[in-house]
């Protein structure tokens, strides 16, 4: 067993540390409190590859993999939990699904814009209605002859407001209920029947933007259908388990911001004559997030190397997302403890952390939906693809 980075990963892993650490902490309490995106910063991230992960080289890849996607978005995300989400909204998402299931066409014309950072990209699953039963999904795209016809709402979408293409899913016959889904490689950007609104009232990634996308009689073209007709939940399963993937890196960089911000303040703060970091009960909370932190980052790997070799990780994938995501919330909120008042202001990064992370444990399948996947291939009754 290889525990062990090659020389090359972590060239790639000081590299997104260093980009964090010199072009996004500098002004990012500022823009997160301004609710910022700066999409030059997504144009500087693409050109230095980090979008262009399990891409072939003819439309802009790197060569590199899921383990070097999942260094950078650990390093990114430690930093700034609003600038992990590109990975995913760029590559992870809809370049790599359209890799997988597109027309060659369709792979010239989208994915090398994603993953330069030139064109700014999305994937629409979630509806006011419809959340973790994504079956219940209630938008519609109909068959008008010469072209699809697509109404409906979508709603909570990473990027909707400055969004240029991406991927929507949709109902092309509800009668053949999740058989019957769909999904479309969608221009929002140019469409006037494509309305989108922002949602700025979120607890936390305020660099991020979110908003809903609605579809009012949207003209979507024959060949914007991805796969076939049909396949959409085939096809949003297959992303959405890459794309926890990318979610639980986040969430790693996250408890590894905390524990690090805990640890320092920690022996710097003076009590009672001696650092905080001495006493045991402080020792125990450090002692309990260090070691999730490190259980979280080991489970995040190997999920990201198993499907690099191409093996079953659907249940690796769902444990990494899972245990991440609670070991990342766990350690903001014992960060906060350790802060104690000082964590309560604006003034110091950890709240921040503690608002980020509670996304962790909603997107790409809650942490419930996680372990109804975890028990189910673990009793036997789904096989771990």
């Amino acid at each position: 067993m290889q525990f062990e980075l090659t020389e090359e990963q972590r060239m790639v892993q000081e590299q997104a540390r260093r980009f964090a650490e010199k072009e996004i902490l500098p002004t990012v309490e500022q823009e997160e409190r301004g609710h910022v995106f700066n999409r030059e910063r997504l144009r500087q991230m693409g050109e230095l590859g980090f979008f262009g992960c399990c891409i072939p080289e003819e439309y802009g890849g790197n060569g590199m993999g899921f383990v070097e996607s999942v260094l950078m978005t650990e390093q990114i995300a430690k930093v700034s939990p609003s600038w992990r989400v590109p990975f995913n909204m760029q590559n992870i998402g809809p370049a790599i699904t359209v890799n997988q299931f597109g027309t060659e066409e369709q792979k010239k014309a989208f994915i090398p814009g994603w993953v330069s950072g030139e064109k700014i990209g999305f994937f629409a699953i979630t509806e006011p209605n419809a959340g973790s039963d994504v079956a219940g999904m209630r938008t519609t795209a109909k068959d008008m002859g010469d072209h699809w016809e697509l109404n409906g709402q979508k709603m909570w979408i990473s990027n909707a407001p400055v969004a240029d293409v991406g991927l929507v899913y949709a109902y092309t016959d509800k009668e053949k209920k999740y058989k019957g889904m769909t999904c479309f490689i969608v221009d929002v950007a140019n469409n006037p029947n494509i309305e989108r609104r922002a949602i700025e009232t979120k607890l936390g990634l305020h660099c991020s933007p979110t908003g809903e996308l609605i579809f009012d009689g949207a003209r979507i073209p024959k060949e914007a259908v991805l796969g076939q007709v049909g396949d959409g939940f085939k096809i949003c399963m297959w992303m959405l388990n890459n794309t926890r993937l990318s979610c639980a890196a986040g969430a790693l960089g996250v408890s590894g911001a905390c524990l690090d911000l805990a640890v320092k303040y920690a022996n710097e703060r003076t009590q009672f004559g001696q650092p905080i970091s001495s006493y045991q009960m402080i020792q125990a909370q450090i002692a309990e997030m260090a070691a999730e932190h490190e259980a979280a980052k080991w489970l995040v790997y190997h999920a990201a190397y198993l499907k690099d070799q191409g093996k079953p990780n659907q249940l690796q994938t769902s444990i990494a997302k899972f245990f991440a995501s609670e070991a990342a919330v766990k350690a903001a909120n014992e960060a906060m403890k350790i802060f104690g008042s000082y964590g309560f202001s604006t003034e110091y990064p950890i709240e921040r952390y503690y608002r980020d992370a509670k996304s962790y444990q909603v997107v790409e399948g809650t942490s419930n939906v996680q372990k109804m996947i975890i028990a189910g291939i673990t009793c036997g009754h789904q096989p771990n693809r």
